[in-house]
């Protein structure tokens, strides 16, 4: 028995892009209307340097367009997340977007802190778009050298 079936060219691109994502360890983007996804994903997730120096551990995370005030930095269970919300720009009367090539939306990144950084000193300062955030370092406990007499 033979049946005809409706080719849907945007189904499968959408289904191609789903698989990059995931083959790219990005998160697939939520479709708008689509209840079937139960999971809130992150849409978008600010690139970001990590540097170590003498004292401190420091994460530097590019965040233009988003308010300080959207912005989250925690500690729990030895994990540093960055969190927040860049908001989508409307099209305003008189304007119209020709492209739109920005990520918008909700994002977060999580780190594993190292042994020797201290998680309930954490500092983060935002600014220019940049978010700098400081994890200082503990006295690491040195290994003991016993000397060996022989008598």
């Amino acid at each position: 028995m033979n049946t005809l079936t409706h080719w849907d060219p945007s189904r499968e691109l959408d289904d191609l892009q789903r698989r990059f994502s995931t083959m790219f360890g990005r998160a697939p983007m939520k479709k708008e209307g689509d209840k079937r996804e139960a999971l809130t994903v992150a849409e978008w997730a600010p690139v970001v340097d990590i540097v170590e120096d003498g004292q401190n551990y420091v994460i530097k995370a590019e965040l233009p367009g988003v308010n300080k005030e959207d912005i989250k930095v925690g500690v729990q269970d030895d994990v540093l997340t960055v969190s927040g919300h860049r908001h989508y720009e409307k099209e305003e009367k008189g304007k119209k977007f020709h492209r739109i090539e920005r990520s918008y939306g909700s994002f977060a990144r999580s780190f594993t802190l190292p042994e020797d950084s201290d998680g309930e000193k954490v500092s983060a300062e935002f600014k220019d778009g940049m978010l700098k955030v400081q994890l200082p370092k503990t006295e690491r406990v040195k290994p003991k050298q016993v000397e060996v007499t022989v008598g």
